[in-house]
């Protein structure tokens, strides 16, 4: 087993090698005070306007992929093995990169603090090889957030820059750059730091779980779209930080024909295709989930072990039926989701153990599925109420039904009443549903905050219930079964 005590990283073609790596330091930080490139801004500070967007280039099936991501909350360590691409570098001398000749064409930068991040998402997407749509070079800028300019001129510059033939250096240097990221990746096990204090991130599965295992007091950390705010925000110290990414078997993604198998340290970006193949619903929920940078960054499996009560996941995979693997140490063991979460910050999990694995059924013949998000915003927001419904079908009966709701409790949390309720109501007698619908008020007692009050989720909720019901009764079986491969 082979290890190595510095991060390594690319970085404008040369291999940058550090060996003392503070275990909570920021990308951010590291640019703006340790190599003094100061065109990344720091605005918010905790993942949400965007003004800190760098670019990652990543090795996926051979292939150099970049990705954006937020230098605020993503840590050093989490470079490794990856290039790093900032808006200090794009210009060519006195030469404009093509996304930014494009904003400036379009007017589309007035203050210009958001501008630098706008033109690295814009570039990741010029990276892409592809023409986008207006609502694709929307989806791209989401978590980039303006309120000098507006985003017209932004989105013109998009169409400008974005043609579907990148020609700049990063294309040109393609090869070179997918060669020595290869050379980078030796398969070691990174360990920086002291026994006391430390940022490790283990290339091998075994080494995960036994490191994690002998030290219960480490903080565990997949994306930091959520640790990155503890450090950022609530200013916690984190001696020790173990990182899941470089495990790569961590990251696979499989299509059974029954199912839909997630490794814990798949990102959202990783996991969209499989997951969005289960039902038209869940790839809307996962199109609205955080941003770009968000999903290049964080995991559907940290998702779940953060116990967060409006995360937008764990109710969709409650709905669904979804079975997680933990492991500690070279123990495993196997639990339904829903039984995960005990109460607010309190999770099936002991020190030390880790979720390993999300095994997700897809749906069978007779099973329609609906999944709604409500926030304030329709992009780059927290829910306010997160509902997931699956309904068995017997005919134009409802045999049974499986409801969970973010946001609703401390947990999310399936409605047991409700369910119960459902069950023989009739998809052609809405009269039939006023039991579930009352129902929801028993199952669950929200709380009012800063989101929406505990009577507006109440409402939201049943409404949602509602308008789930009316939706399958009207449904064809085109709809039902769209995006599904039926299962016998």
């Amino acid at each position: 087993m082979t290890i190595r005590a510095s991060i390594r990283f690319l970085r404008r073609g040369k291999i940058v090698d550090l060996a003392h790596v503070p275990p909570m330091r920021t990308v951010l930080d590291y640019l703006r005070l340790d190599e003094r490139s100061r065109g990344t801004k720091e605005g918010c500070n905790e993942g949400d306007c965007g003004a800190c967007t760098v670019a990652l280039g990543v090795l996926k099936n051979g292939k150099l992929v970049y990705e954006p991501v937020n230098a605020c909350i993503l840590l050093v360590g989490q470079l490794d093995g990856k290039e790093l691409v900032t808006v200090d570098d794009l210009a060519d001398g006195d030469t404009l990169h093509p996304v930014q000749q494009a904003l400036v064409d379009t007017h589309g930068s007035q203050c210009g603090f958001c501008t630098p991040g706008f033109v690295m998402s814009l570039f990741t997407l010029y990276q892409s090889g592809k023409a986008p749509t207006r609502e694709e070079i929307a989806t791209q800028i989401a978590g980039n957030l303006c309120r000098c300019t507006g985003y017209r001129p932004i989105i013109d510059a998009g169409f400008a820059a974005c043609t579907g033939s990148p020609v700049d250096r990063w294309a040109k240097g393609a090869k070179e750059a997918a060669r020595q990221l290869a050379a980078l990746d030796d398969g070691a096990d990174v360990f920086v730091g002291t026994p006391e204090s430390f940022i490790a991130r283990p290339a091998q599965a075994a080494t995960l779980a036994r490191l994690t295992a002998e030290n219960p007091d480490a903080t565990i950390v997949s994306g930091a779209t959520d640790v990155g705010l503890w450090i950022t925000k609530q200013m916690r110290q984190l001696p020790k930080i173990i990182l899941t990414g470089g495990v790569t078997s961590l990251h696979a993604v499989e299509m059974a024909k029954d199912r839909v198998s997630l490794g814990a340290a798949a990102t959202y970006a990783e996991a969209t295709p499989a997951l969005s193949s289960i039902d038209p619903d869940v790839a809307e929920v996962l199109r609205r989930l955080g941003s770009t940078q968000v999903r290049a960054s964080g995991t559907v499996g940290g998702n779940i072990a953060n116990g967060s009560p409006i995360g937008d996941m764990p109710p969709m995979l409650i709905a669904l039926g979804a079975t997680l693997t933990l492991r500690h140490g070279d123990t495993e063991r196997a639990l339904l989701l829903e039984n995960f979460f005990i109460a607010y910050g309190k999770q099936d999990r002991k020190p030390g153990e880790l979720v390993w694995r999300i095994d997700v059924p897809k749906l069978k013949r007779g099973e329609a599925f609906r999944a709604y998000k409500i926030s304030k915003r329709f992009d780059q927001d927290i829910s306010a109420v997160m509902a997931a419904f699956k309904l068995m079908l017997d005919g134009r009966t409802i045999s049974s039904a499986r409801i969970a709701f973010g946001g609703m409790a401390a947990t999310p949390k399936r409605g047991a009443q409700t369910e119960a309720a459902l069950q023989g109501a009739s998809l052609d007698q809405p009269a039939s549903w006023k039991a579930a619908i009352a129902a929801l008020a028993k199952d669950f007692q929200p709380i009012s905050d800063m989101r929406a009050s505990a009577t507006y989720r109440i409402e939201v909720a049943q409404g949602l219930l509602k308008k789930a019901l009316m939706e399958v009764a009207g449904a064809d079986n085109t709809r039902v079964l769209a995006h599904r491969k039926a299962v016998a």
